[in-house]
């Protein structure tokens, strides 16, 4: 079984990443998070990981400067930088202190995938298992490759940044487009509003939570993106039909209604 580490200063891109593949399918075992430079140092001995996914930019450092530290000390990983800045000069250092790719976020699943299927192949000699299709979208339950490339963008943010407070007009802001036209494309691709598929992606999210964690359900919707417990109570028992705690004793035949009617 394999270690992967996962090293970003933002959480929620922790936790999207973290949940953004079948990494147990892909044989790993372990599944590490860092939030700074200090934290990967002080535990990396012992994780050993045998990939690594690094920012290019934690807090006030440099990914590759940390790559770097680490070779030093004669620690080494096969390492893949993730970065929100499309420049050249980041692409290069990263590269020049050995990672294999340098990836451009919101990470394309398919993309990452394929190049930890490299990894494992090409230079830990495992072998891996065959592909069973396109990955689906959880909440339009369509292949991601069906989408088209602004709106799986769309979708990976929200995989991504569910837990922060992210709307269309930020995301809108970033494409430097009007929110309203944003909007209507969303709708016409989807035939679902932004925000219903955002509130969809953080029910799913939460379900998850709540069914394979020991996790309150207060931090279960504080980690979802909901700072009001009533908000989240009305929104989980309006979407799956039944409350989080009773989810989570087994009341819920199949997990609630809508899995239904979206199955």
């Amino acid at each position: 079984m394999y270690t992967l580490m996962i090293v970003d200063d933002e959480s929620a891109i922790l936790e999207g990443l973290s949940r953004l593949l079948d990494w147990k399918a892909l044989g790993f075992g372990q599944i590490r998070t860092a939030r700074s430079g200090f934290e990967v140092i002080s535990h990396v001995v012992d994780w050993k990981p045998d990939i690594c996914l690094m920012d290019v930019c934690i807090g006030s450092e440099y990914g590759y400067e940390l790559i770097n530290r680490l070779g030093e000390m004669g620690i080494r990983s096969n390492y893949i930088m993730m970065s929100g800045y499309d420049e050249f000069t980041y692409a290069c250092e990263a590269l020049r202190c050995g990672a294999l790719d340098y990836l451009l976020k919101p990470i394309d699943g398919g993309k990452l995938q394929k190049r930890i299927r490299q990894i494992i192949v090409e230079k830990l000699h495992g072998t891996v298992p065959e592909e069973t299709g396109p990955e689906m979208d959880p909440v339009l339950k369509r292949p991601y490759p069906e989408l088209s490339p602004l709106i799986r963008k769309i979708v990976m943010m929200v995989g991504m940044e569910y837990g922060q407070h992210i709307s269309l007009k930020s995301i809108a802001d970033r494409f430097r487009m009007n929110p309203t036209y944003l909007g209507q494309i969303f709708i016409k691709e989807t035939n679902m509003k932004f925000t219903e598929y955002l509130m969809a992606y953080r029910m799913y999210v939460a379900r998850g939570r709540i069914m394979d964690t020991d996790d309150k359900i207060s931090q279960v919707a504080g980690e979802v993106g909901y700072t009001n417990m009533n908000y989240f109570h009305q929104h989980f028992h309006s979407y799956y039909g039944i409350s989080p705690l009773k989810m989570r004793m087994g009341e819920g035949e199949d997990g609630g209604r809508q899995d239904e009617e979206k199955g």
